[in-house]
């Protein structure tokens, strides 16, 4: 099985063992300059841009055209193709997917949503690739990845609005009126539309993030029972200090199995800016054992 995805999945490798991988492009343009996400310009590199800068970046999703020439490269070794993406609520690239897949005759594809973005994304990335290695079939694995959307929460913070207004994520006039309250939103992304959502709110940084573990805890205690083993990743757009507050608030309040840190990816950090801080984060039992 051949497994496609783009650059809003963030992963501890960008190859998986035993997955046979392809990203689609994602392009960022800086300052006049234009990137492809992962390619030519890495997190660090990227974030210590923004920093000089006062322009905004500009991202651009995969033409259907990429995928179509992706989808007939994979379909020349006879393999079904699963391809997996960022949330359709967020990006247009799952409908650009579907479009290169119809004008891809021989490719036999399957388009899958995980209404999510970042670590979440890449965990059904690497789900995916796991099961694949192990030989399940593509429906199979396809069951398996609505187990993985169903079980995993994203929230995350950030100490600026402004990439978030500027890129239209939250109302103009609502995200000034936010900054000039100094109030830091927590926001997660919800399961049926795939969008943003407001999970709640502080006064300042540090206190958002302590407000982000106590409403990742609630959300664990709707769905298990106190002391469960969580499975947790932290995300970060270079802020290694908000990512060590971030690890003693979740400490605090759950029993937590954590995988390795990520930054995200330059994409996702264009409509968030440099010291954004997010957690990834399920129930370890409510997650499939091949992941």
């Amino acid at each position: 099985m051949h497994i496609v995805t783009d650059r809003g999945a963030d992963l501890a490798t960008h190859s998986p063992s035993g997955a046979e991988l392809v990203f689609a492009p994602l392009t960022i343009t800086l300052d006049e300059s234009t990137f492809t996400s992962g390619i030519d310009i890495e997190p660090e590199e990227f974030y210590k841009a923004l920093d000089q800068t006062d322009a905004f970046p500009t991202t651009s999703q995969p033409a259907p055209g990429d995928f179509a020439r992706i989808y007939a490269d994979a379909a020349k070794s006879g393999k079904e193709i699963l391809s997996i993406h960022i949330s359709s609520g967020l990006s247009g690239t799952v409908n650009a997917a579907r479009v290169g897949a119809e004008a891809s005759a021989d490719a036999d594809v399957e388009i899958y949503d995980t209404k999510t973005l970042s670590a979440a994304q890449g965990w059904h990335v690497q789900a995916a690739a796991n099961a694949s290695a192990a030989g399940w079939s593509r429906d199979q694995v396809v069951g398996m990845l609505r187990q993985v959307t169903e079980a995993t929460e994203v929230l995350f913070t950030l100490p600026t609005l402004k990439y978030l207004i500027h890129g239209g994520r939250i109302g103009h006039l609502k995200g000034l009126l936010a900054q000039v309250l100094n109030i830091r939103p927590i926001i997660g992304v919800e399961k049926q539309a795939g969008i943003y959502v407001t999970r709640g709110q502080a006064r300042t940084f540090d206190r958002a993030l302590a407000s982000l573990a106590e409403i990742a805890r609630d959300m664990m205690r709707g769905r298990g029972n106190e002391g469960d083993t969580v499975r947790a990743q932290i995300v970060h757009g270079y802020n290694p200090e908000g990512v060590a507050k971030l690890k003693a608030e979740v400490e605090k309040r759950l029993n937590v199995k954590w995988l390795p840190t990520l930054q995200i990816a330059p994409v996702l950090g264009a409509h968030t800016g440099a010291g954004v801080v997010g957690l990834v984060f399920a129930l370890d039992k409510a997650l499939p054992a091949i992941l």
